[in-house]
């Protein structure tokens, strides 16, 4: 196997630019055990993780974005600054492994394996996140909902790097959260992300682990902002049982090793209430377990 240890962005793009084909390595938090369980090999490997470019991140106040590269841990992510310019990406960043395995796992590399139980992918398809690649030619950026086309599954071309990700920084109440089979070092059975933008008067909810990539909700989302009293910060209880049953309905579960559909979908359901309850304190209590 060769290695390449890329210490600048431009020879990243150049090693992949001469060998299209090589395996980008950042965390290798999922890397590492796809390779040792021998369900992938690779003859040569382009490391990024000492890229300064990716390791960096910036915080726009007028334009009101944040720009992650696509090598910040998700360690970074759970702290302050970033965690008060996006708190639900550091919940989910939270829920990511044990803390070694935060130290090393990247945004990009939770973003490029595309698995729909990605921690932080719902709460990007709820931002209207946007993906930044970059070749040894070209730039270009695919809104998040188009990045992922199936599981494990993306539009990345050969010789492509994922350079980072750009969220709007919201106004409101933002949250994650997920169920697995135990409470900690899990991987989801179902999990979500509600992200409140009293801007736009707008509500976002997106999936994971309950269909081939992450799924948003629209009908859900569209229910709860016309009920929404963004101002007061309420909303009446029998909008949150309609929006989580819509939400459940939005989920295209399947069967398998770690839940079945019908648990996945009620999941989704208890969760989408909780978190639009807790978007909206003043409207409903809380109800309904998993």
């Amino acid at each position: 196997m060769s290695v390449t240890v890329a210490l600048t962005l431009d020879e990243a793009l150049t090693a992949l630019a001469t060998d299209p084909a090589a395996t980008v390595l950042a965390g290798g938090t999922d890397l590492m055990v796809e390779l040792n369980g021998g369900h992938r090999r690779a003859a040569s490997v382009v490391a990024v993780n000492r890229v300064r470019e990716l390791r960096s991140w910036r915080h726009d106040p007028a334009a009101g974005t944040l720009w992650l590269g696509a090598a910040v841990t998700y360690t970074e992510i759970a702290q302050e600054p970033i965690a008060a310019l996006v708190p639900a990406l550091a919940q989910a960043a939270r829920t990511v492994g044990s803390p070694q395995i935060r130290n090393a796992a990247t945004l990009g590399g939770n973003v490029g394996t595309a698995s729909p139980a990605g921690d932080g992918l719902p709460v990007l398809a709820a931002l209207d996140a946007v993906v930044h690649l970059a070749s040894a030619g070209a730039t270009r950026d695919v809104p998040f909902a188009e990045f992922a086309t199936g599981p494990k599954r993306t539009v990345l071309q050969p010789g492509e790097l994922i350079t980072g990700v750009t969220v709007p920084v919201l106004h409101g109440y933002q949250g994650y959260s997920k169920v697995g089979v135990r409470n900690a070092m899990v991987i989801a059975t179902a999990s979500a992300c509600l992200a409140v933008d009293v801007a736009s008067r707008s509500v976002r909810f997106a999936m994971g682990s309950v269909g081939p990539v992450i799924l948003r909700a629209p009908e859900a989302e569209a229910i709860a902002a016309a009920a929404a009293d963004f101002d007061a910060g309420t909303i009446p209880s029998e909008v949150v049982e309609r929006f989580g049953a819509a939400a459940g309905a939005a989920a295209r579960p399947i069967d398998d090793h770690r839940s079945t559909a019908a648990y996945r979908r009620r999941a989704i359901e208890v969760l989408a209430r909780r978190l639009l309850a807790r978007a909206f304190p003043a409207g409903a209590p809380i109800g309904g377990d998993a």
